[in-house]
């Protein structure tokens, strides 16, 4: 099923920009192998739940999967072939805003060819390029 979140205070937003790259979460911190996108944009909730199927059927119960990015705005669109005007359109479908360097996805406890073959699968379901990711050793 896919993302959204469960209240909102306002519940149509404005688009805004994807400006510079991810000074936060751009590091891998909760399995050891991760999924970074390459550029900016917005990647729907339906992508990043493709995104988790892929993994979790190639996986097929072992290891762990963490996704690290949630979908919090809101996309409207107003019905096809409606007049202009009459105010902004009802929430069609929710977005996760990335940008350059922010880790996707994560997988743990596994080998990591096995790794590199699963986020390969997820990366090809997601709309930018992607890297595969390790890890830093912690000093």
């Amino acid at each position: 099923m896919a993302m959204l979140p469960a209240r909102v205070k306002y519940r149509k937003m404005h688009r805004g920009h994807t400006r510079g790259n991810a000074t936060r979460g751009n590091r891998v911190a909760y399995g050891e192998f991760g999924l970074q996108v390459l550029e900016g944009g917005r990647i729907t909730a339906r992508q990043i739940e493709a995104g988790r199927m892929a993994a979790t059927h190639f996986l097929s119960r072992q290891g762990r999967v963490f996704i690290r990015i949630f979908p919090h705005k809101s996309i409207t669109g107003k019905p096809l072939e409606t007049r202009m005007g009459k105010g902004k359109g009802e929430v069609d479908h929710w977005v996760a805003l990335v940008k350059p360097g922010t880790i996707l996805y994560e997988i743990g406890e596994i080998p990591e060819d096995v790794a590199r073959a699963a986020l390969a699968r997820v990366a090809h379901k997601m709309p930018y390029r992607c890297r595969f990711v390790k890890r830093l050793p912690s000093l």
